[in-house]
């Protein structure tokens, strides 16, 4: 039997990693230091569990980027994938989990597969050098030993960020009397009904108070270290957004736009806060965009002023993390390995993803790179107009690295069709000149329609592993 490939952290990459190259027949010990080494934002110790959000973002494959991240996982018999599907809720157009089913769905699966052995415990620093074939998915949180030894060995200083935690409310405390059920446009999504969120509706002197407490409200005080870390736009605290305009929030999570008031039709909200389920009980329920850094005290003053939510009881409260990653089109070659030290391969957020899906997708590829360079085979990398190879593309080459005063601009990137190589949209359907969206909804399609196409020929067709 041949050695086994070792993955550092049992996150969405790792987890979705160590399940790839199992299924590929290779031998893995996947470490997780939980509960052994506990760490700011997790609170249990299962595999993949969700530390932000509960949402996997739009599953939409025809007209979203994630979604056909989705899609694509799929075909490839992604673990994270299957059990997002098995313990969905409802959330509209969006696919979002019971996180704590999901979590143990994960684990189970892992721990019952006979190539996989699970070891609790921090690795602190550099794999041991009898380990020849290392995936490193460490994550946000990489533990500050292990970040040292890599940032020693590439010479590259930390590059970082903060995410931001959203509140969680238990229903039975929301006033159903001023909130109601409704999907933004009453659209329905995996398992929704189109009224798959919580809706809290505000006037405009409602709003303006809202807005002024955000940004006068006491926040958590950083570090040194930590002050000139730049926050993610994706996943921006809502003072943050509140202070770069008062209609910022408004044309934000806060857009009242395709929502009507049930209690009230004919009264259009100024703005609306929305909240989604967040377990399958569904008496948990997330503030959607409301991730925050302001005191924990601060937040149940300032959330209970928004109508509805007088009364509210957090089951979790807001809260601000570190994240760590690598400047990868410098530090990582083509097949997410180290240049430095060949035998380390890195994924999931450290190389510069950013969200859930895109985190798993890298588990995705590289414990499959691994795999095949245990068992001899060529690994053919997907193509750049798939979600996978846009992706891939951006984290090891498709990044313009800067020469000048300023250095590397290189950021943490949520897939978009920005990463993906120009497509032919139709101007015409059957004769019609289509307008400005009707073209931009076409554009989107192609995008979509070209990436399956070609993911399933990569992975279908005449294999992504050949054997050498």
């Amino acid at each position: 039997m041949t050695d086994p490939i070792h993955i550092i952290g049992g996150g969405m990459a790792g987890s979705e990693a160590a399940w790839q190259a199992a299924e590929a027949g290779v031998a893995v010990v996947l470490h997780e230091m939980r509960p052994e080494v506990v760490t700011e934002a997790h609170k249990t110790a299962g595999l993949a569990e969700l530390v932000c959000s509960n949402s996997f973002r739009s599953d939409d494959a025809e007209q979203n980027a994630v979604g056909l991240l989705h899609a694509e996982m799929r075909r490839a018999s992604s673990l994270i994938m299957a059990m997002a599907d098995r313990h969905k809720v409802p959330a509209g157009g969006a696919l979002a989990v019971d996180r704590d089913g999901f979590s143990q769905a994960v684990t189970a699966a892992l721990e019952a597969h006979p190539l996989i052995e699970i070891a609790r415990g921090e690795v602190a620093g550099l794999p041991p050098a009898s380990w020849d074939s290392v995936i490193v998915a460490t994550g946000p949180l990489t533990s500050p030993g292990l970040a040292q030894a890599v940032r020693e060995l590439t010479g590259e200083a930390d590059l970082a960020f903060f995410d931001a935690i959203a509140p969680i409310v238990h229903r039975e405390s929301i006033d159903m009397g001023v909130a109601w059920y409704q999907s933004r446009y009453d659209k329905q999504g995996p398992g929704g009904t189109g009224k798959d969120y919580i809706n809290c509706p505000m006037s405009r002197e409602q709003y303006e108070d809202f807005v002024r407490a955000l940004i006068d409200g006491a926040k958590t005080d950083f570090k040194e270290w930590e002050k000139s870390t730049p926050y993610f736009d994706g996943c921006l605290p809502i003072e943050v957004m509140a202070e770069r305009g008062p209609e910022t929030l408004r044309h934000g999570p806060m857009k009242p736009r395709g929502l009507t008031n049930a209690h009230r039709p004919g009264d259009k909200p100024y703005a609306v806060v929305q909240l989604r389920q967040d377990n399958k009980l569904a008496t948990l329920f997330n503030m959607v965009g409301f991730q925050t850094k302001l005191k924990y005290a601060e937040q149940v003053r300032i959330f209970r002023s928004i109508p509805g939510l007088e009364k509210a009881e957090f089951a979790r409260l807001g809260g601000l993390h570190r994240n760590t990653f690598l400047n990868s089109p410098k530090v990582l070659d083509e097949r997410l390995r180290l240049r430095a030290d060949p035998r380390l391969r890195f994924a999931g957020q450290i190389t510069g993803v950013e969200g859930y899906v895109e985190s798993a997708a890298m588990g995705l590829l590289a414990g499959r790179m691994a795999a095949a360079e245990r068992t001899g085979e060529i690994f053919v990398p997907p193509p750049v107009t798939t979600a996978h190879g846009a992706l891939l593309n951006h984290i090891t080459g498709g990044h313009i690295e800067t020469t000048d005063h300023r250095g590397s601009s290189f950021q943490p990137m949520n897939v978009n069709f920005g990463l993906f190589p120009p497509v032919a949209a139709p101007r015409k359907i059957k004769g019609k000149r289509l307008n400005h969206s009707e073209k931009a909804v076409a554009r989107k399609r192609a995008y979509t329609a070209r990436a399956i196409a070609d993911f399933e020929h990569w992975f279908g067709g005449p294999a992504a592993l050949a054997a050498e």
